[in-house]
């Protein structure tokens, strides 16, 4: 492929990619944007080739750092996640002592 092809695919490719984002709704977007990042577990993958497969040091330090950026972008989105969850539970009724028209004081 020639470069101006390339270019052409990658400014297609955001403009499609920020179409389908900004029509997501607000109450989705956290959660499906932490499950994306979860996908990095692929970035990790790759890193753990490469330091598999590395022979100099420059290879060990790319490796490691794509391994560790990939796993801090799947602990961040899983974090977000539980946080955004967290946000929409119900909270639990507070329970009655005492049956309703009974005195709390008198006990028999």
């Amino acid at each position: 492929m020639t470069l101006f092809t390339e270019i052409t695919i990658l400014v297609l490719a955001a403009f499609v990619g920020f179409e389908v984002i900004s029509k997501v709704p607000t109450t989705l977007h956290t959660p499906l944007m932490s499950q994306t990042n979860a996908i990095h577990g692929i970035v990790m993958l790759g890193g753990l080739i490469v330091v598999g497969y590395a022979n100099d040091p420059l290879e060990y330090i790319i490796g490691t750092i794509a391994i560790a950026f990939g796993t801090i972008n799947i602990v961040g989105g899983f974090l977000v996640t539980d946080r955004m969850l967290g946000m929409f539970s119900r909270k639990p009724k507070p329970k009655a002592s005492a049956s309703p028209g009974e005195d709390k004081g008198d006990k028999g």
